[in-house]
């Protein structure tokens, strides 16, 4: 039974999709560069290696490289066991080299170094394999752009409807105008994507057992390859402009173009508002990501190892030994001549090596709320339950979180700095609300807290809920425009800060007061009419 034989009869697995390019992949590791699989910490990822392993051909390698892998176990190098044994440098293959004409298991590579990122994209570059991305969602983040942009099938598991299966046959000149035309409808730019498309349909209809292709093919290969890369949900084709009194043509009378079967086949997998969703955020995700995660910094001894270097230990960096010998091995012989020519090792200042790792600071979230006026005290509740969502996740994240109210005259402290999920509902039960809205105080407040967060080594972000339209100045004194003016004032001091910061607009309408104050601060913009604790909190991005 052929591949689209069997997805037609498949139930509504959510891996489903993902168990069919697994087979393709199968097929042509070389050709399609590989898979990933946003698989969270299930057993999904296990499914997809044991589908793989009694799919592909017999003597076809199948690795798992480890998470912390280093350059000489991934790329080559010294063996040094037989190195000190022989006296001479003895190379040893790395596992890349290993897994030459197979596929490399990668578990966690949304924790993956851009350097390793780097030396694993050089290699399917090369042709040599493909690499099976487990990507486990850690704190938001995705596999190196340089990776995905070169595997053919990027899946996220859920349930869909199985596309029908269509005989019409397909020729080679159709098939590229149909993937181009399917790719500008779904916004894919990557000319890497339309071609791994190209290829999976070819795979799909050789696992078939046929030589020419059909549009069932076609339309498996955009479902797998295109669809989940889609930035717009495709427009439904426009109805023809057909005169009452002429018949239907042969196309409008039932039988559609090809790039419309393909479009349907895309549709099925694109939930509209997911889609939309993830048209309008992606880019703004990460923009909080970078600006609200805790930033990455070096540190000599705790951490994310990401290789070694030369130096010494002592101060809080630790000896790398197997590095140091490995340093050490080549010149054994030579320093035995030198000396007495006995058989103990013999190392040097220049062989030292130790570890370098990398961490994460922890990150501040500021919340500056208006809680001035008749809808301060929906504000509020909407601040608090985001609080409460941000501190059940505190320790996992690393996140503090401080919530500044701005009513009245000025600027209040409600929550210092904290990640006790039991202080914070203490000092929250009471929220004041009402008043003008003297917004240059809330941000000059925030300001503060992340100003005194940074020289903690915290990572600062900034999140304002509001309307933009500040009626106290920074004085104290009333004036809508010496207010607006002060305002603008204090966003663009927290904008030379250079922190990430978010400006949530919770005005009904579109106004363009927080969208200026957004534009002062550098801020992402979010306008949430509607807010709920749970959309503030997504809103935020931590």
């Amino acid at each position: 039974m052929g591949l689209i034989e069997r997805l037609s009869t498949a139930a509504a697995d959510p891996l489903a999709d993902a168990l069919h390019a697994a087979r393709l992949l199968a097929r042509d590791p070389a050709g399609l560069g590989g898979l990933c699989l946003r698989c969270g910490a299930g057993e999904d990822g296990e499914r997809l290696i044991e589908l793989l392993r009694s799919s592909l051909h017999a003597g076809t390698p199948l690795r798992t490289m480890p998470s912390h892998i280093d350059d000489d176990r991934l790329l080559g190098g010294i063996d040094v066991a037989a190195s000190l044994t022989a006296g001479r440098r003895i190379e040893a293959r790395g596992l890349l080299a290993e897994s030459a004409g197979g596929i490399v298991v990668v578990p966690g590579a949304d924790r993956m170094s851009a350097a390793t990122a780097g030396r694993l994209a050089t290699w399917l570059d090369s042709g040599a394999g493909a690499l099976l991305l487990l990507d486990h969602g850690v704190e938001g983040e995705r596999p190196p752009v340089a990776l995905l942009e070169r595997v053919a099938f990027d899946l996220t598991p859920m349930p869909s409807e199985p596309p029908a299966a269509d005989a019409a046959p397909v020729g080679d000149d159709e098939l590229l105008a149909t993937v181009a035309g399917v790719a500008a409808a779904l916004g894919v730019a990557s000319v890497r994507a339309a071609l791994f498309a190209v290829r999976a349909a070819r795979v799909a209809a050789a696992d078939a057992g046929r030589s020419a292709l059909t549009a069932a093919d076609v339309a498996l290969a955009v479902r797998l390859v295109l669809a989940p890369r889609a930035t717009q949900f495709p427009a439904p084709p426009p109805p023809p402009d057909q005169p009452e009194d002429q018949p239907p043509t042969e196309q409008q009378s039932g039988e559609m173009k090809l790039e419309d079967v393909v479009l349907d086949a895309a549709r099925a997998v694109l939930p509209p508002d997911m889609l939309a969703a993830l048209a309008g955020d992606r880019s703004a995700a990460r923009t909080a990501r970078s600006g609200g995660a805790g930033q990455k910094q070096k540190s000599p001894s705790h951490g994310r190892p990401i290789g070694v270097r030369a130096g010494l230990p002592g101060g809080g960096r630790r000896l790398a030994l197997i590095e140091t010998l490995r340093a050490a091995a080549p010149w054994q012989r030579l320093r035995a001549r030198a000396d007495d020519g006995s058989q103990k090792l013999r190392l040097r200042r220049s062989d030292l090596r130790i570890r370098r790792y990398e961490d994460r600071s922890e990150a501040l979230a500021v919340i500056a709320v208006d809680a001035s006026g008749s809808s301060a005290r929906a504000r509020l509740a909407e601040a608090k339950g985001a609080i409460e969502l941000l501190l059940a996740q505190a320790y996992a994240k690393r996140v503090e979180v401080a919530l500044v109210a701005f009513r009245g005259t000025g600027a209040e402290i409600l929550l210092p700095p904290t990640r006790s999920l039991t202080r914070a509902r203490k000092l929250l039960a009471e929220l004041p609300g009402g008043g003008g809205t003297p917004l240059a105080a809330g941000l000059d407040q925030a300001r503060l807290l992340a100003l005194a967060g940074k020289a903690r080594g915290r990572t600062p972000h900034v999140v304002v809920l509001t309307d933009g339209r500040a009626n106290i100045a920074a004085d104290g004194s009333p004036g809508r425009p010496q207010a607006e003016s002060d305002a603008l004032a204090a966003a663009k001091r927290l904008a030379g800060d250079g922190f990430g910061a978010t400006v949530i607009d919770i005005s009904p309408r579109l106004q363009p007061e927080a969208s200026r104050l957004a534009e002062s601060m550098r801020a992402r913009y979010v306008h949430l009419p509607r807010a709920d604790a749970a959309a503030v909190h997504a809103a935020i991005g931590l």
